[in-house]
């Protein structure tokens, strides 16, 4: 396990590459001009021009929250300071039954890591919930401006 220090430092660099241009600009797409409603439409994105921009971000959360599971980062500390991984899997886990049935698809899309992180939150089904109001609202408001 990693000591307090080592913990922070890991999350300031999780942010550094959070705030990459290109990421910042996948992570603003995801959260809010993409809002799957069917398996196909998570593996249609994989085809689209939004392919690079969807794989950034579910396969950066996967990835920061693989550091809390193999211990790189301390779990308390990562979910105080962090909430856009509950976003991500809020969106993807109605979902994640059919994709894990799909033979190839890539590990990140089916959030081994990122799910045990979300679910070992002591109120993860509230804050999923919270999320997903979130989620359908921002849906709501894109619709009503278009």
């Amino acid at each position: 396990m990693s000591t307090e220090h080592e913990s922070m430092m890991g999350i300031l660099k999780l942010y550094e590459l959070r705030s990459e241009a290109t990421m910042r600009k996948a992570r603003d797409w995801f959260a809010t001009g993409f809002f799957p409603e069917s398996t196909q439409d998570i593996l249609g994105v994989l085809v689209s021009e939004h392919s690079a921009d969807f794989r950034m971000v579910v396969s950066y959360w996967d990835m920061a929250a693989a550091f809390v599971v193999l211990g790189a980062i301390q779990e308390a500390m990562f979910n105080a300071i962090n909430t856009e991984h509950i976003l991500v899997y809020a969106k993807l886990q109605p979902f994640l039954e059919e994709l894990r049935a799909i033979p190839g698809v890539p590990p990140f899309l089916c959030l081994k890591h990122l799910e045990p992180v979300v679910l070992g939150l002591p109120d993860a089904q509230e804050r999923v919930a919270v999320m997903r109001r979130f989620i359908k609202s921002r849906r709501e408001t894109k619709e009503a401006v278009q």
